[in-house]
């Protein structure tokens, strides 16, 4: 089973714990952090997506025209634009990057998030326009006859596009969720369904309710599952504990020191359900499983990725093959120093992880190649 390691594509600097040093898209920073994960083993990168961030399509262009290898993974809210005019958005991004695209469509689980960009809709309205979203944008994607739609949320008529994806028959699409309302949508509509990083159990029931979710659509396949995680590496456990504790510290002084413009670290209860269940983890204990800590999302009120896997890169490796042995296949990683951290887990954690992957598909392999036992001679 192949294992993939994704990114981030931030266009700045800052993180939990540090402010930005300059504009919010640095362009040369975008460039530089891109790079070192093409440098060092990753396979794509997110470009995310906030009501007052840098637009991702641009610059995902611009990293794409300017890197040959690493693949892009483009967040967009459908409250942002008409379904028709995003299709050939990606279709044209798709060919700029010569066929390096995959759309990871958000739903918007915060109202008053949404509400920055005018989308008023409830939480089951935004998953069910999602849904029809997606269908058209696959459609767009394949179709090269005019084609109407008249759904609950778009209507149009005599559509066709003249501009089509490189990949064939259409890039991937990415989902992510952990509402029933979620599961339904994305088990019937992604071919990649995004996690955040829950304990071992938590996250092999996530995947069963994902997978009975694709069989009631009506699928005879299944999402390949991805999980994300905050990893804090260091050359021994002592001080990646240490390491842990101060990124914690600085977390909780960078709130501090920004006070209510801080906007991303809400105080309030998050109205979105994998938030609430990241809470819900680190209420139940600090550490889970192999490595799992839980501070971190604590500090930022279960905010997005949030969750640290603490250790040596030893450590943290094996806790990712833990994930990847419940049916993980996309890995997703990122520190509190978004490039010296891209370059530490490439250098020392995904070789690992790919070592290990490569010794079970061998095994696996000869398992199935082994003919069965011949039966004992008799005595007679």
């Amino acid at each position: 089973m192949p294992v993939e390691f994704l990114g981030i594509a931030a266009t700045n600097d800052g993180t939990e714990t540090t402010p930005r040093s300059g504009a919010s898209f640095d362009k040369e920073y975008t460039l530089r952090l891109a790079r070192a994960h093409e440098d060092h083993g990753w396979d794509r990168i997110l470009f995310a997506y906030g009501s007052g961030s840098p637009d991702p399509s641009p610059a995902a262009a611009y990293v794409a025209s300017h890197l040959d290898r690493i693949q892009i993974l483009l967040a967009h809210r459908p409250n942002v634009s008409y379904p028709t005019f995003a299709a050939k958005t990606f279709a044209t991004l798709d060919r700029i990057s010569d066929g390096r695209l995959t759309v990871h469509f958000i739903t918007g689980g915060n109202d008053h998030e949404q509400g920055r960009e005018g989308d008023f809709l409830t939480k089951d309205e935004r998953y069910q326009r999602t849904r029809e979203y997606i269908q058209i944008v696959k459609k767009a994607w394949t179709s090269h006859e005019p084609f109407d739609h008249e759904g609950e949320h778009y209507r149009f008529t005599d559509f066709v596009s003249d501009t089509f994806p490189v990949q064939s028959p259409r890039p991937r699409v990415s989902f992510g969720g952990s509402s029933p309302a979620a599961y339904a949508v994305g088990g019937a509509e992604a071919d990649i369904y995004a996690l955040w990083g829950e304990p071992l159990a938590q996250t092999a029931e996530q995947i069963e309710s994902i997978k009975r979710a694709a069989r009631e659509a009506g699928r005879t396949d299944t999402p390949t599952f991805q999980v994300a995680f905050r990893p804090i590496i260091a050359p021994t456990e002592e001080l990646a504990w240490e390491k842990a504790h101060r990124t914690v510290a600085r977390i909780e002084a960078r709130k501090a020191a920004a006070g209510p413009a801080l906007k991303r670290y809400r105080t309030d209860a998050p109205q979105n359900a994998g938030s609430q269940r990241l809470l819900a983890v680190a209420e139940a204990g600090e550490r889970h499983d192999r490595a799992l800590w839980t501070p971190t999302a604590a500090a930022t009120g279960g905010a997005g990725n949030s969750t640290a896997l603490v250790g040596t890169p030893e450590t943290v490796a094996q806790a990712l093959l833990d994930y990847y042995d419940l049916g993980v296949e996309i890995l997703s990683a990122r520190g509190y120093d978004l490039l010296d951290d891209a370059i530490d887990f490439g250098r020392h954690v995904i070789p690992i992880v790919r070592e290990e992957v490569a010794k079970r598909d061998a095994e696996r392999a000869r398992a199935e190649a082994a003919p069965e036992a011949a039966p004992a001679p008799s005595a007679g």
